[in-house]
């Protein structure tokens, strides 16, 4: 069964990096156009956000009328429906983040595998972000 959540995580990884790469999301410069209001906009981003929601609302809606998965795994769906300080902050850094390097976790991952320069920089910073938070985590509520 491991076998079959391994290739069902490597075709859902493929499916989502070739739906980048075809879209052009995993271009900062197609990014930093559709956040450049006052100059040259670029919506081309709005209509892949658009099909991306009108996907995920359908995926969630069948979702949560199931008990397992369709590999057999229970299902776990978000519960937590509160804005807090914490969700807040983060969603602030995250938008900063992608509006100052023009890409986000995804297509900053197939930029790399591109090669893309750009990218080894936003990922290294990302997973020093990712690390740091851990070990901050850590230190507030460490395991007794």
């Amino acid at each position: 069964m491991r076998i079959a959540f391994a290739l069902a995580a490597l075709g859902a990884g493929l499916v989502f990096g070739l739906g980048l790469l075809l879209s052009g999301m995993a271009d900062p410069a197609k990014v930093l156009g559709f956040l450049d209001l006052a100059g040259r906009w670029d919506p081309s981003l709005a209509l892949v956000m658009a099909g991306a929601i009108g996907v995920g609302a359908i995926a969630f809606a069948r979702a949560r009328t199931r008990a397992t998965s369709l590999l057999g795994a229970g299902m776990q769906l978000p519960t937590k429906r509160t804005l807090d300080r914490r969700l807040i902050v983060g969603s602030a850094l995250f938008g900063a983040g992608w509006g100052l390097a023009g890409f986000c976790p995804g297509p900053a991952l197939v930029a790399l595998g591109l090669g893309e320069p750009k990218a080894v920089v936003f990922v290294a910073a990302m997973l020093t972000g990712m690390g740091l938070f851990e070990l901050i985590e850590a230190l507030r509520h460490p395991k007794r």
